[in-house]
């Protein structure tokens, strides 16, 4: 209204002006240009403000098109039955569930979820990440999320749909904890919003929005927004294990042509700890080696290459000189050997092929997803972790910066014992222990595994020549090849003496 009497006022006087004779054509042309650059200032702030959120055609996505992730899956269902069941919940009295939140490391198919509940629901489907929330001025990022929340009604509206899924993710950039950020209170003021939203949220709306929050940080959400009646409920959406593995594999091989030989279990297995995101990846990967190759088919071999790909990168250009080659060869062999004289069949695969950082590696093929370890598997891992640089001290009389890396994961190891109450230290609180009897602790567990690690090595000399002899000639070795070795060779000791060792290395 006071627009309208504002803008009555100066017509009114424009043409008094005009009447008593006044050049009104330069205030005309002034008024003119002025109405036209406020038109265009406003338009771009609300394209601004309101340009949060994608609405997606996430029909396309279903549960079942989701591998594994079967918990994770059957709350979300649970949670989501409100939407479908409006009547019946009311009539129980039970009020509507306003959010779920989704954590997990990254890729492991939340946002893959979130779209699945919104085709479980036949709502509208609205995406956002949190960082687009936030800006340096004042108010904007509140006014973005009024606009998300206002948007998804209207876009469920206009299809005659009953219910609208918000999805926002890395949900912890907008809802992280207030106080955290003291530069400015925008932060401050935009998760406020949230909450004053998601409070608003009731079961009597012609449209019910459901707000799906995904992080992989849950640490750093404030807690008004994890209470009771704003996220109602927290999933925990992590890692497949190997049954799911499989499962994901068979989703994302089948469009592909496979070869019959094919075992997708082997796969599954040698990938333990492989995301969704990577199990595809690893898919993907395998198909375009195969048309490298020529191939009609994808082998098992062209998977090995791409879970290899995934896992360490791709193929170096480093080219070690003849000494080194030996060198990293013995070195792998010994993690390897170590690897499967402590737990018969965990080697997949032995190469001196670098690949990203590495000059070589070996790669382990767990016979199941372990998620307690003992006393006895971790000294077991300190061992592996030992027997590439304790090999090059026995061969060549010293050991190399290669090492670095594994002896930062033995005395990661050598510490998790230490902190489980697994040492001889017993049940301790290693902040009131002080450093150097922690050390010297560790040093005792390191230095008796190195003992045992050069016993397990002397005991095979002869195998584990054998297998430096396949990698010097092949640049690579599989478990199995060196599963037969172990069984067919005989064994005599590594002689001590570096003066003695020049037979071993002929």
């Amino acid at each position: 209204m006071r627009k309208e009497i504002i803008l009555g006022g100066l017509i009114a006087l424009i043409a008094f002006l005009g009447y008593i004779g006044f050049d009104i054509f330069p205030i005309i042309m002034l008024a003119g240009i002025g109405y036209a650059v406020y038109y265009l200032v406003q338009k771009k702030g609300m394209v601004k403000n309101n340009n949060i959120g994608v609405t997606v055609n996430s029909h396309s996505i279903n549960f079942n098109d989701i591998g594994g992730q079967n918990p994770a899956k059957q709350e979300i269902q649970e949670a989501l039955e409100f939407m479908l069941k409006l009547e019946k919940f009311k009539d129980m009295g039970i009020r509507p569930l306003k959010g779920i939140l989704l954590t997990g490391p990254p890729g492991t198919g939340k946002t893959l979820l979130a779209k699945a509940s919104a085709t479980y629901t036949d709502s509208v489907f609205v995406a956002a990440s949190g960082s687009e929330f936030i800006e340096m001025y004042a108010g904007v990022g509140a006014q973005r999320v009024r606009n998300i929340f206002e948007s998804a009604r209207q876009q469920a509206r206009k299809i005659k749909k009953s219910g609208a899924v918000i999805f926002i993710d890395e949900i912890e950039v907008l809802g992280g904890k207030r106080g955290s950020h003291t530069s400015h209170l925008e932060y401050d003021q935009t998760l406020n919003q949230l909450l004053v939203e998601m409070d608003g949220i009731k079961n009597d709306e012609d449209v019910q929005v459901l707000i799906i929050g995904a992080t992989n940080r849950a640490d750093l959400i404030d807690s008004a927004l994890l209470r009771p009646g704003r996220f109602d409920r927290v999933v925990n959406v992590d890692l497949p294990d190997v049954t799911s593995r499989k499962h994901i594999l068979k989703i994302h091989t089948g469009n592909k042509p496979l070869s019959e030989e094919l075992e997708l279990s082997k796969i599954a297995q040698e990938t333990f700890g492989f995301s969704g995101a990577q199990l595809e990846s690893v898919c993907n990967e395998a198909a375009i080696y195969a048309m490298r190759e020529g191939e009609e088919v994808i082998s098992e071999r062209h998977f090995k290459e791409a879970v290899d790909k995934v896992m360490m990168g791709e193929k170096a250009e480093k080219k070690p000189t003849p000494e080194e080659k030996k060198r990293i060869a013995y070195h792998e062999s010994g993690h390897a050997l170590v690897s499967e004289l402590t737990r018969s069949g965990s080697v997949s695969y032995v190469t001196i092929t670098s690949r990203g950082n590495a000059l070589g590696y070996m790669r382990q093929a767990p016979d199941s997803d372990k998620y307690l370890y003992t006393k006895e598997f971790l000294l077991g891992q300190i061992n592996i972790c030992l027997g590439g640089a304790l090999t090059e001290e026995m061969i060549f009389g010293n050991r190399s910066s290669g090492a670095a890396g594994d002896f930062q994961q033995a005395v990661n190891l050598a510490k998790q014992i230490i902190e489980c109450g697994l040492s001889g230290l017993g049940i301790i609180d290693t902040g009131l222990v002080s450093n150097q009897i922690v050390h010297e602790e560790m040093q005792k567990i390191l230095n008796k595994q190195e003992t045992v690690t050069k016993e397990l090595i002397n005991k095979h000399a002869r195998a584990l020549e054998r297998i430096v002899e396949i990698l010097l000639e092949k640049e690579s070795i599989s478990g199995d090849v060196m599963r037969e070795i172990l069984q067919e060779r005989s064994f005599f000791p590594i002689p001590a003496e570096p003066a003695n060792t020049e037979c071993l290395t002929q």
